[in-house]
């Protein structure tokens, strides 16, 4: 079991911890359940300790135009696909100092991520490019889409692209980051599970590594939380 340990534990680059090794264990087994606790104390004795994730502690500026009400208010919980989406961007770094910007849109049913967009500019283009991804890839969905009050979100472009889908437009309160907890959640672990694992030359190589992380996340990463399943599966079940 031991060996097992190390090797799942190295094959996930060392970003699973004991939980979800737990998780992958208990999915190749057929006949045998096993414990957290004894997963938890055999990674110690090797000295298998995962990457931990930190806040940054960093909050979007806020628009003062077009703001809308926290329609949310926290209620994370979503009981159908595309009933709760919520957005947001981070920036990242390549080559000698040269910024990026990911933007992507995250389904509370189910915890995927719908949508992204890599752009090296952080500016309404990168924004739109994203929602109308999101909507092509759902058609007909009208979810409650909630965000910060940065100035893309605040824009007469986003406003006139989400009351034409019939979106239902929710923003965080000023200085408030936890208003927008589980996109927040979603950076830092994309980060400390990939971004932060190595230093990128490129903007082509951070794109490829953004791609990767996408697919690992929504096909591959479980959820204990989501009935030990991965998003897509946890999807996939509400279709069946």
């Amino acid at each position: 079991m031991m060996s097992w340990i190390k090797e799942r534990f190295y094959h996930y680059n060392g970003i699973f911890g004991y939980r979800r090794l737990t998780i992958d264990l208990n999915r190749a087994s057929k006949t045998k359940r096993y414990n957290k606790k004894r997963v938890r104390r055999l990674m110690i004795q090797m000295g298998l300790k995962s990457y931990i994730r930190r806040s940054n502690g960093y909050c979007t500026r806020t628009s003062y135009k077009n703001i809308e009400e926290n329609h949310l208010n926290r209620e994370f919980e979503a009981d159908k696909p595309n009933e709760k989406w919520v957005t947001d961007i981070t920036h990242l770094h390549y080559g000698d100092g040269q910024k990026a910007y990911l933007s992507a849109i995250k389904d509370l049913y189910d915890g995927s991520i719908i949508a992204y967009k890599l752009r090296k500019h952080n500016d309404n283009p990168l924004v739109m490019a994203t929602l109308k991804d999101a909507l092509e890839t759902n058609p007909n969905a009208t979810p409650l889409l909630h965000s910060d009050r940065g100035s893309q979100y605040t824009s007469k472009t986003y406003r006139q692209l989400t009351t034409e889908a019939g979106i239902t437009r929710s923003m965080s309160r000023v200085g408030k980051c936890i208003d927008n907890g589980p996109m927040e959640s979603f950076f830092g672990h994309f980060k400390c599970e990939s971004y932060k694992l190595k230093h990128y030359s490129t903007y082509k190589e951070l794109e490829r590594d953004i791609q990767k992380y996408m697919k690992f996340y929504n096909y591959e990463r479980f959820q204990e939380t989501r009935n030990s399943l991965t998003p897509m599966e946890y999807r996939y079940q509400a279709a069946a």
